[in-house]
């Protein structure tokens, strides 16, 4: 059986770790099954791409070249992105690759490429959880999955940000290998072959930002200081020195979020950090979280993160006990 073809779409300003990750896998699963894969690199100027690193890789092909049938195409992400996304003629080509292609898989931004180009209409799909939102706002035809790892809608995948790109290619690998072969790749390369929860779990920073007035971007920097406070709508508009309506108005409108939710988002990533030290039991974490009980606590992280507190903590014990 010929070696499957696994074109890798690249430009300026990709992310390195969304070609060589992914690359690695295919690499090492051909090692352990000789001749599985054979990959390529092509690039709009067809002789290199610099990554958004600063280092140059040497493409294969143009892009606007790469002729014949190919199993998959995986186009990458990164911080040039828009550029590519904008080049007309590089998105024709893009449509037109994955029409030969078994599959088509974009890794971080890379779904915007895919989007572009026409592929990801009445699709669910998956990007780096910054920019989630933006590509449903610049792209309503997609349906986005903020929180998921990667996601298949039929002959099309796409995944989160950076490292996401080696999930699925070991789904890849375990769809056309097998599970041991996917297995055997994640272990050589030190990683789960499945990894708990989404990509939620990951995004250390809020979905809200600062708000436009100082008042409450005040509120903001105490309410990260004393998370096991009194922070109901009325306390806080009571210190914002507004009414609860228009404060909660104000705080929607300014920061991106309802005052409970932001609030909540400040609790489970206290209880996040808590939990990856592992030295809390977890009805202390709660405490020290600032939620009234263990129950609403486990409630909200799982809500938040995919996974139970207990579950997050076991894997962060275990990636310590393999770093030991």
């Amino acid at each position: 059986m010929a070696p499957r073809r696994i074109v890798f779409a690249v430009f300026d300003g990709f992310q390195s770790l969304d070609l060589f990750g992914p690359v690695e896998v295919f690499s090492i699963a051909s090692r352990l099954s000789p001749g599985a894969y054979a990959t390529e690199v092509v690039a709009p100027g067809g002789r290199s791409a610099r990554c958004s690193s600063g280092v140059s890789v040497a493409a294969d092909g143009a892009l606007t070249a790469c002729r014949g049938p190919l199993d998959t195409l995986v186009v990458a992400g990164g911080n040039g992105m828009r550029d590519f996304a904008a080049d007309a003629r590089a998105m024709r080509s893009v449509g037109e690759i994955a029409g030969r292609a078994r599959r088509t898989c974009s890794v971080c931004t890379g779904a915007y490429a895919l989007a572009a180009a026409g592929l990801l209409a009445g699709r669910r799909a998956t990007t780096h959880w910054s920019a989630c939102r933006d590509l449903a706002r610049r792209h309503p035809e997609v349906n986005v999955d903020p929180d998921a790892i990667f996601v298949r809608d039929g002959d099309v995948a796409t995944s989160a940000g950076v490292t996401a790109g080696i999930d699925l290619a070991l789904a890849l690998v375990e769809e056309d290998l097998g599970p041991e072969v996917a297995l055997a790749v994640a272990r050589w390369l030190v990683l789960f072959v499945r990894r708990p929860g989404g990509q939620t779990q990951f995004s250390a920073h809020l979905s809200g930002g600062p708000a436009a007035r100082e008042s409450l971007r005040a509120l903001q920097t105490w309410v990260v200081d004393n998370l096991d406070a009194d922070l109901s709508v009325p306390a806080l508009a009571e210190r914002a020195f507004m009414s609860p309506r228009h404060f909660a108005r104000a705080f929607k409108a300014e920061v991106g979020m309802t005052p409970a939710a932001y609030v909540e988002a400040l609790r489970v990533e206290r209880a996040r950090l808590l939990l990856e030290a592992g030295r809390a039991a977890v009805d202390e974490v709660a405490r020290q979280a600032g939620f009234g009980t263990v129950e609403t606590f486990r409630r909200a992280f799982r809500r938040r993160v995919g996974v139970s507190p207990t579950a997050y903590r076991e894997h962060f014990a275990t990636e310590r006990t393999s770093a030991a």
